[in-house]
């Protein structure tokens, strides 16, 4: 393991970052420069781009991990059911607010006064009243009339429309899945291409969660994005069913009112948090780095709020896919990050927000762990894990030291890239009949190693017993490093 990539270096930070990957940040080289920055988790869009440049990406994040000794996550972010009007005669038309608009199935161009709506399911869903945001939401219109084959509108908020803009229903639950048939050849794609997270896109209902993860089978974790206001009032049942959760603000401020979003951010984190899932704020962090070399003051303030929330994870889109500045933006979201977690307030708010343990052992024993560590001052929690979720349960304590995550295999240490102040190693699986002192001994060594420890220091390690069977976390053990 080079010294640039050691654990002890990486656990100067506690908050994670991912960066999207993209035609500016596609080459070998220029995604171990944002590992280099920064980056500890690697999204690939699947919006964008054909499946050939998504595996050539994969392929170059496997390559970077290989080069730099230290587990790199992948998220493979699928579309999900993208709506979108039809086309115009013209390639646009002007839409005047207070002037009646028609959305239908028609395939005949459209014109100021009508266009076809290729979705039936929007028109068998909306009722009078019902509002349709256009072109991310830069238009506006109002159900007037429904019918079998049609809606009639009134134009509220007019504009340009142009040709298969996107279309957004923020009050009504569409029967549509949240994967589509494209999304399905994808999600193959992505797992037989080995990636550790599904991004599942335009989630409404737990109904979403559960067919993908039957179509997932255990092969990735599932990343819920948030963009939708049916998910918001399915969250707490939506979360319980995912591993991990992403509060999508450019969709949810599309569909929700501006002034919602920083209070829906601030619950999405505190429920991920309370049920002890990693839970990333992503979009639009520091936009204007797609072009300008720094941020502005209030994309600064808005990455560090995501840290003061404690979430587990910030995340960069076109900053780092196509900006001008994909390295100095990792940079500068890691030195941000960094000056929030060094600020005094800042522990002692996530101390504040720690949640009860859920009565289970090895909630107690993450519990437990955090709270020893603290009273011995030990430097380091060693964490056993065999899929990766006893480390998570840690770090949803957020405990003042480093966790170091010793992972049965590389996937579960992948999966780890997203978890608050973990930093893993994966290091085999242990033996059923090896003694916890055998457990300890190496445990001890791993952490010297790493740079995490040296003698006289103090560990506190978790581990589960009998070894190598998942969710037995069950002891707790301190140890002084000889």
């Amino acid at each position: 393991m080079s010294a640039h990539t050691s654990p002890a270096a990486l656990l100067s930070r506690r908050t994670k970052i991912v960066a999207t990957l993209g035609p500016v940040s596609s080459s070998e080289d220029r995604i171990a420069a944002l590992v280099e920055a920064g980056a500890d988790l690697f999204r690939v869009n699947f919006s964008h781009g054909e499946h050939a440049d998504h595996g050539a990406r994969i392929a170059a994040v496997r390559a970077v991990e290989q080069r730099h000794g230290r587990p790199i996550g992948i998220l493979a972010d699928v579309q999900g059911p993208k709506l979108r009007v039809g086309a115009f005669a013209g390639g646009r038309a002007l839409l005047v607010p207070g002037e009646s608009f028609g959305l239908d199935l028609e395939f005949t161009p459209g014109d100021q006064r009508r266009v076809q709506l290729p979705h039936p399911e929007i028109i068998q869903a909306a009722t009078v009243g019902s509002m349709l945001l256009l072109d991310d939401g830069r238009l506006s219109l109002r159900v007037r009339a429904c019918y079998s084959d049609r809606l009639e509108t009134e134009i509220v908020t007019g504009g340009i429309l142009s040709d298969r803009k996107g279309v957004n229903v923020p009050d009504v639950i569409l029967p549509i899945p949240a994967l589509t048939v494209k999304d399905r050849a994808d999600l193959a794609f992505a797992l037989d291409h080995g990636v550790d997270f599904i991004g599942l896109s335009f989630v409404q209902t737990p109904a979403d969660v559960e067919e993908a993860r039957s179509l997932v089978q255990g092969r990735a974790w599932i990343m819920t994005k948030v963009e939708k206001p049916q998910a918001l009032d399915n969250l707490d049942a939506i979360l319980r069913l995912s591993d991990a959760v992403m509060v999508a603000r450019g969709d949810l401020g599309v569909e929700l009112p501006p002034e919602r979003v920083p209070l829906e951010q601030k619950r999405i984190v505190r429920a991920a948090r309370q049920m002890g899932i990693p839970v990333v704020v992503a979009t639009q962090m520091l936009e204007s780095m797609i072009s300008a070399p720094t941020p502005t003051r209030a994309e600064a303030s808005d990455v560090a709020t995501a840290v003061f929330d404690g979430a587990d994870a910030v995340m960069l889109s076109g900053e780092t896919a196509v900006g001008q500045y994909s390295v100095e933006a990792v940079s500068i979201m890691k030195r941000i990050a960094m000056q929030v977690e060094a600020d005094q307030g800042w522990l002692a708010m996530q101390e504040a927000a720690r949640p009860a343990p859920d009565g289970t052992t090895a909630d107690a024993i993450a519990y437990a762990a955090q709270q020893v560590a603290q009273s011995i001052g030990a430097v380091a929690i060693v964490a056993y894990t065999l899929s990766g979720r006893s480390a998570v349960r840690i770090s949803r304590e957020r405990p003042a030291c480093p966790v170091l995550g010793l992972a049965a295999n590389l996937p579960a240490a992948r999966r780890l890239s997203v978890a608050w102040g973990v930093q893993a190693l994966a290091v085999g699986e242990h033996e059923p009949n090896e003694t916890m002192a055998h457990v300890v001994e190496a445990a001890v060594e791993t952490a010297q190693k790493a740079g995490l420890a040296v003698p006289g220091d103090l560990l506190v390690i978790a581990a589960g017993v009998p070894f190598g069977r998942a969710g037995t976390t069950n002891t707790l053990r301190v140890v002084k490093v000889d």
